[in-house]
């Protein structure tokens, strides 16, 4: 079965500007995402999606895979559908280009539905919430059905516990992966009402009939979505070493 790995990156970043190629330790942060997506089961297929010269400058350089795309794409999984129709595969695994510290495994973990179960037309990870994240509004949570597909994601800690809690709270992990057949409709639809409410993309997919599938994932230390971030990533990756 064939998959390929797409790590979108832009440079405009609204709370950072830049940052696929700000310097962590010596690399730019992009080359650590595309080494730890070389590193899972499909690190011969990793391709970077961008609609930047310099993030394609710096991927030639360095003989990464790279393409192109527009720059009017609101979200990763717009840009993921545009190089579907260039690539052709049997399905594609979302990286964020802002997961330095991305574990292998959980893209591994992110893959492995797709092997075992042809009728998945998209998965996804989660974690248990540690508590001093419950009520942050950027680290979003998820509800599974009895099956482990999703049933919501919210930014808000759900579900609410009216009575003691039976299941741990899980937090959403942004790795994503998608069937062609998936990404070519995503295409298609509006944005839809939950999805604009909750400013969360996957919430489209949901609400137009796609099941998600979730695996436990570890998740990464950090990712980064500010120039704050960036530094105490810098602090992790040194104190590795």
């Amino acid at each position: 079965m064939n998959g390929l790995i797409v790590i979108p990156a832009r440079m405009a970043s609204t709370r950072f500007p830049g940052k696929p190629l700000v310097d962590l330790c010596g690399r730019p942060m992009l080359q650590w995402v595309v080494d730890a997506a070389r590193g899972c089961q499909l690190g011969d297929n990793v391709l970077v999606a961008t609609p930047d010269d310099e993030v394609l400058d710096y991927c030639r350089a360095q003989g990464i895979d790279c393409e192109r795309t527009s720059i009017s794409h609101p979200s990763g999984t717009d840009r993921i559908a545009e190089i579907s129709t260039r690539r052709p595969a049997d399905f594609y695994i979302n990286v964020q280009g802002d997961e330095p510290l991305l574990n292998p495994g959980d893209i591994d973990a992110c893959i492995t539905p797709f092997l075992e179960d042809p009728s998945v037309e998209m998965a996804s990870l989660w974690a248990v919430c540690p508590e001093d994240e419950e009520s942050n509004p950027a680290v979003v949570k998820v509800v599974l059905d009895l099956s482990g597909n999703a049933l919501y994601f919210s930014r808000h800690a759900i579900p609410f516990p009216r009575n003691p809690r039976q299941v741990p709270l899980r937090k959403h992990l942004g790795l994503y992966g998608y069937r062609k057949s998936a990404l070519d409709r995503f295409a298609t639809w509006s944005p839809s009402p939950l999805e604009l409410t909750e400013s969360l993309e996957q919430l489209r997919f949901l609400e137009n009939g796609v099941k998600i599938k979730m695996v436990e994932g570890k998740g990464s230390a950090m990712a980064v979505d500010t120039p704050e971030q960036a530094e105490q990533v810098r602090q992790i990756l040194q104190n590795r070493t």
